[in-house]
């Protein structure tokens, strides 16, 4: 072989073995990476020891991976949050897109919690903080007071409904969302029926709470709300058996089942009996839902001042105008819970 020959097959290997390396550099950075459709959830204090242990199970080759993201100085880079991933990603956009920080937003929702403790506690199982670190955020003092909330009506800051949150938002903006969301809710139409019936906001949901405890039929509600507003502008008590039954699971626990009200309950000695005590309890016994608010914004007008349970309806009540008409229904009500064997 000439000499000529040896420096062609020489400059010849020495392509090859350049297209062969850069083949292997385009494939690391380009070659498709992601198996399937997945999402990625990275916590606030993850390292990237963590992360690439956490995301391997989703890649197709992890070393192509770990060389991309050091070349992009992802390891001192990482941020928290919810990733969806697309099937054939590659490294270069895999990467790209975690430096980024442009996660994916999640649809967080809420509805009927009885207390603080069980709507951080729903809260933590679709954002990142834990239900302690939430309930602390809830509880707040400073911010209750600065907010024109106290520990009794602070739950009715948190209206019921699905909200778009990102995943890593911690405790302080996810309430301080809620907070924005309480006062887009609360529009100057809502404000002024609240002041025709006569009551604050805070009023308007302790009502509500009142009326979504009573009743679960939705379009019973506004019949319900007029019932106890007729009470409450006559000067009656509201004589509401779930303030009862809320007052009994402040003594006893939140766990507590109650299934009938006793004559023995109606002396317990708590602002929220409302047989005891004349007025509205000082705050929400519940997490009235929009219908419930809506229920005593805009009642229905009628003579109405008894109820009880119907017990050829389910989840219905039959009204009553007069006392005795009301003894009747009550008289045949209590007869069929001592029927049932419904004791307590």
């Amino acid at each position: 072989m000439t000499k000529k020959k040896k420096i062609l097959v020489l400059l010849a290997i020495i392509g090859i073995i350049g297209l062969i390396v850069a083949y292997n550099f385009y494939s690391k950075i380009y070659a498709p990476n992601i198996k399937e459709d997945s999402t990625l959830y990275i916590s606030s204090d993850t390292n990237f020891d963590q992360l690439v242990k956490q995301i391997t199970p989703l890649l197709k080759n992890k070393n192509s991976f770990v060389w991309v993201a050091q070349k992009k100085n992802y390891p001192n880079t990482i941020k928290s949050g919810k990733y969806d991933l697309k099937k054939g990603t590659n490294n270069n956009n895999l990467v790209n897109l975690l430096r980024s920080g442009n996660q994916a937003p999640i649809r967080l929702s809420f509805n009927n919690q009885d207390t603080l403790e069980k709507l951080a506690g729903r809260i933590s199982q679709q954002i990142e903080p834990d239900s302690i670190t939430l309930l602390n955020s809830f509880k707040d003092s400073d911010f209750l007071s600065d907010n024109d909330f106290t520990k009794q009506t602070a739950l009715g800051m948190y209206i019921p409904n699905s909200y778009e949150v990102y995943w890593n938002t911690s405790a302080t903006s996810f309430r301080s969302k809620m907070l924005k969301e309480y006062n887009r809710f609360w529009t100057n139409k809502r404000k002024s029926k609240a002041k025709t019936q006569k009551l604050s906001i805070n009023q308007v949901i302790t009502l509500a709470s009142i009326v979504q405890k009573e009743t679960a039929s939705v379009d019973e509600r506004p019949r319900v709300a007029g019932l106890y507003l007729n009470r409450l502008n006559d000067g009656w008590p509201l004589q509401a058996d779930p303030t009862v039954i809320f007052a009994i699971k402040e003594k006893l626990g939140q766990n507590t089942i109650i299934k009938r009200v006793l004559l023995k309950d109606l002396e317990i000695d708590s602002k929220y009996n409302t047989y005891k005590y004349a007025g509205l309890p000082p705050g929400p016994i519940s997490m009235p839902d929009i219908s419930s608010i809506n229920a005593v914004l805009n009642p229905e007008d009628h003579d109405y001042y008894y109820m009880c349970a119907d017990v050829n309806q389910l989840n219905k009540h039959v009204f009553a105008k007069t006392l005795s008409q009301h003894n009747r229904n009550a008289a045949k009500y209590q007869k069929w819970l001592n029927k049932q064997g419904v004791n307590r």
